[in-house]
């Protein structure tokens, strides 16, 4: 279980990532916004990228286990676009720093984790062809970080969810069509 001093240090990043970009965040500024000394910091983490990894991979680790199952890829969007959504800037700074691809691979990452768990939730035994159903997976995986991508992208103005909610409504029954075209096929 993570320490108190661990949690402090990683709360006051992210603070301080909704005020600035990480250009302008120095572990000075980290442990004086949670009252801890320097040496405190690198006891827990190596380097401010070792700090960005975790809070990513923490973020990953809390979406898979509250989403054991998802019922419907809208869920599992606003699962994925959740974090963003409480913390806009501070993702954007990451999203827009060196640790961008640290970042893209957190989000394709996430977005297989909710296609393949929604796939495996809704139509655990659908009959398909072999390899229709990783080739739909991948479909949904892609479709979804394209969206968030593309929205972080163009600023994030855009209300995401609103957008997607309004994408699942009008591509409604697209799943049960390709399952139909595979069997069929």
């Amino acid at each position: 279980m993570p320490s108190f001093t661990r949690n402090a240090i990683k709360q006051s990043f992210i603070k301080l990532l909704n005020q600035r970009p990480i250009s302008q965040i120095t572990v000075k500024d980290i442990v004086e916004d949670c009252g801890i000394n320097r040496n405190s910091f690198y006891y827990h983490f190596a380097d401010m990228p070792a700090l960005v990894e975790e809070i990513i991979t923490d973020e990953a680790d809390r979406i898979i286990s509250e989403y054991s199952s998802i019922d419907s890829i809208e869920d599992g969007f606003n699962a994925a676009v959740q974090f963003i959504l409480d913390n806009k800037k501070a993702v954007y700074h990451i999203y827009n720093s060196a640790n961008r691809d640290l970042y893209i691979q957190y989000l394709l990452n996430i977005c297989q984790y909710v296609a393949s768990t929604y796939f495996s939730t809704v139509f655990p035994d659908a009959p398909v062809k072999e390899g229709d159903k990783e080739l739909m997976i991948m479909f949904y995986k892609c479709e979804l970080f394209g969206v968030i991508v593309e929205w972080l992208n163009t600023g994030m103005k855009l209300d995401i969810c609103g957008a997607f909610r309004r994408l699942c409504l009008l591509r409604k029954g697209m799943v049960e069509e390709m399952f139909r075209r595979s069997r069929e096929s």
